[in-house]
């Protein structure tokens, strides 16, 4: 038996992050044949959805729970990235760690499967989400002109995540077959996947100040499928740029993962500084 959190969504994740790189990057203008580097300070606003089981540890009907009805604010929240480029060759590496949770008392927003809710039955719930993300990929550039520039990339991504559900049902359940009135479970998944996909920019207009940056990957493995989409408009300055962006991170694993599917959706804003 499980007791199962479905399809939530966390409207109110926000975090403003320091970062070395952006997902998408102003195209270096700087000449000479060394390195290229890039930093970027943004803003991630992002809701959070997915599907994961929690194992009752005992005989009972399953628990339903909309985290929607849960999940209201962010705890903890780090994203930062790095890019560098030597001619046509460069890397991109990503890391995303977010820690969202929130508790509701005397709520009636879940379901006990098979079985009527009493009148007077109501439930405590508390649901704690911790995810990782690291992407690292190797890049080569294969189109560059004075209106855009275009990589490949292919590389891995890995993936921890942990959820941990604790609930209290209140009333009269004498009626309903549950192993006991309260509990604390969790489930964690920890995910590798190859990945390809490209990223660049495209410029609008002859004066190579505005822009528009763009990153897409897909991948598979321990995952059945993660992909990435990063896309939005730049302006360019001297020193970097200013972007806005919208992103979206997917992942739905295989049947026999605890936690089933995940998403991070929302927009981004931020500034990317050349060196």
């Amino acid at each position: 038996m499980t007791i199962r959190a479905t399809k939530f969504a966390n409207r109110n994740l926000s975090a403003i992050a320091l970062a070395a790189g952006a997902s998408f990057s102003a195209h270096a203008q700087t000449a000479g044949d060394g390195w290229q580097w890039q930093a970027a300070m943004y803003g991630y606003f992002p809701a959070l959805g997915g599907t994961t089981q929690f194992p009752s540890g005992a005989g009972g009907p399953d628990i339903h729970i909309s985290s929607d009805k849960l999940i209201d604010h962010l705890k903890f929240a780090f994203m930062g990235t790095l890019g560098a480029k030597k001619g046509q060759w460069g890397f991109w590496t990503d890391v995303f760690y977010t820690d969202v949770g929130d508790s509701k008392s005397g709520t009636r927003d879940f379901e006990i499967v098979g079985h009527p809710l009493p009148d007077s039955v109501n439930g405590n719930f508390s649901l704690d989400v911790k995810t990782t993300l690291w992407t690292l990929a190797g890049t080569y550039e294969i189109g560059k002109s004075p209106t855009y520039t275009l990589d490949l990339l292919a590389g891995t991504r890995w993936a921890d995540m942990s959820q941990t559900l604790d609930w209290t049902i209140n009333g009269d359940i004498s009626g309903i077959p549950l192993p006991g009135r309260s509990g604390t479970r969790k489930v964690d998944g920890t995910n590798w996947d190859a990945i390809v996909g490209i990223k660049g920019l495209a410029y609008i207009g002859g004066g190579q100040t505005w822009f528009l940056p763009y990153y897409v990957d897909v991948g598979a493995g321990q995952s059945k499928l993660t992909w990435q989409f990063n896309a939005g408009i730049g302006y360019q300055f001297g020193w970097g740029a200013l972007v806005a962006s919208w992103r979206y991170i997917d992942y739905e694993m295989k049947s026999d993962k605890p936690i089933q599917s995940l998403t991070f959706n929302g927009p981004l804003i931020g500034a990317v500084f050349r060196f």
